[in-house]
């Protein structure tokens, strides 16, 4: 069957609008470096990193050989009661790269998985250290933690939580940090909003530090629409959090592995996190993989009892799985060969100046960056919320752009192998969209 011939119905697409999307088919057949291929031979620039997770870039010759050569020794090993070389060797490079003590990995297979495995850890944690009465969880508004009900439910943005009934119990929520008023066009972290971590004293006394057991928040908040934490603001978390006992975790699914500029925003902001959640980067989207970061002190505090006992029982069938650790390897060779962490530090200014100049056209009412990530907030259309938007995304997908929207807000995250010249294609395109919408 040829591309143009594709069946599209037995494929139920996440995240999609599924029935208009199979009246005009966006169908991608190939892809290399920064660029998408369309079943039409169409190139298309890839301004979304595929979804936050293609940091090398596609196709990248030395991740697809390391894949190719496992896959001629072994395409699976058992996680449990036995291991793969591979993946010790790829845990051991991970607790290189990460910040203080975050020397032990626990893999998963996602993103959603991993935000799965910390909350589980957390409670785990809490229960060894004698107060197993600390099981409540706090996220915050305009989170995403992905789709699993533990995700959902310390996850705030609301389309994703309404139509599956009742999530866990013992969940509250910190307000979101987003305040056009005080702080749209700020280049970077804004300045005003620190004092919302205050809140969070607020939810400690009406529940009570001895029943919480850990703060979970995206340093910048990706998926609702690229939110810039508030200078100070991430800061005074942790310190709260240390003086209560509380676990603070990362969610660094999407921040991790170069793309603001580091190996994560732990990292960036000099922060220090009990707990960091990662996939998408870990393995340049080549294998589907995700990863916990531990603490030495959450880690050591489980390791208790007869050394024959398992001391967690939590885990997945693929976690570790040899071909994802191969990727895995690979990309974090690559990161380190084509110093991609400092190339999208050394970016960040031009592209800053880029979509800064975006403000000019009148639909946009804030733009946003930080690292090689960036926001355009558009005016929603009156009774029409999300449209401008979307007119917008396929605007750019018919001139050879791939951008990612959600409500009225345009994300941008390319590859960091992205050269100056297709920045100014990205922001010329929009330039011209925006004009026109």
């Amino acid at each position: 069957m040829s591309t143009n011939e594709i069946n599209t119905e037995a494929y139920w697409m996440p995240f999609t609008a599924n029935r208009a999307f199979k009246k005009n088919p966006r169908i991608i057949q190939a892809a290399s470096g920064m660029y998408y291929e369309t079943r039409d031979g169409d190139k298309i620039l890839d301004g979304c990193a595929g979804l936050w997770c293609v940091n090398a870039g596609h196709g990248n010759e030395k991740i697809n050989e390391a894949i190719k050569k496992q896959v001629d020794r072994m395409t699976y090993s058992p996680a449990f009661q036995a291991g793969h070389p591979l993946a010790f060797e790829f845990a051991e490079k991970l607790a290189d790269l990460f910040p203080g003590d975050l020397n032990h990995v626990f893999y998963t297979n996602s993103g959603s998985e991993s935000v799965e495995t910390a909350l589980k850890i957390s409670r785990a944690y809490h229960k060894a250290a004698g107060k197993p009465e600390k099981i409540k969880f706090i996220g915050r508004e305009k989170g995403y933690h992905g789709v699993n009900f533990g995700g959902l439910s310390v996850g705030g943005i609301m389309p994703n939580r309404h139509t599956f009934g009742p999530l866990l119990p013992e969940v509250d929520h910190l307000p979101h940090t987003h305040d056009l008023a005080k702080n749209a066009f700020s280049k970077g972290q804004p300045e005003h909003g620190a004092d919302k971590a205050d809140r969070l004293l607020d939810l400690i006394a009406l529940h009570g530090a001895h029943t919480i057991a850990a703060v979970i928040v995206e340093p910048m908040a990706g998926s609702a629409g690229v939110l810039i934490p508030p200078q100070g603001y991430l800061e005074k978390l942790r310190r709260i959090c240390t003086d209560h006992d509380i676990l603070l975790i990362f969610d660094e699914v999407i921040t991790a592995f170069g793309r603001l500029g580091d190996s994560c925003a732990a990292s960036l902001f000099g922060i220090q996190p009990d707990l960091i959640t990662t996939a998408k980067g870990l393995t340049n989207g080549a294998v589907p993989m995700g990863a916990v970061m531990v603490s030495d002190k959450i880690h050591d505090a489980l390791m208790t009892g007869p050394e024959n006992m398992i001391e967690l029982f939590h885990g997945y069938t693929y976690s570790g799985h040899p071909l994802a650790c191969a990727a895995g390897i690979a990309s974090l060779e690559v990161y380190a060969e084509e110093n991609l962490f400092s190339r999208a530090r050394d970016l960040a200014p031009y592209w800053q100046k880029g979509l800064h100049s975006l403000k000019r056209h009148e639909c946009v009412i804030d733009v946003r960056d930080l690292g090689l990530v960036g926001a355009i907030e558009l005016r929603p259309r009156e009774g029409q919320p999300t449209v401008r938007a979307f007119e917008a995304y396929m605007k750019a997908f018919e001139t050879g752009l791939l951008i990612r929207t959600t409500a009225d807000i345009i994300a941008l995250s390319p590859p960091l192998i992205i050269s100056e010249q297709q920045i100014d294609f990205i922001v010329n395109t929009l330039d011209d969209i925006l004009a026109k919408i």
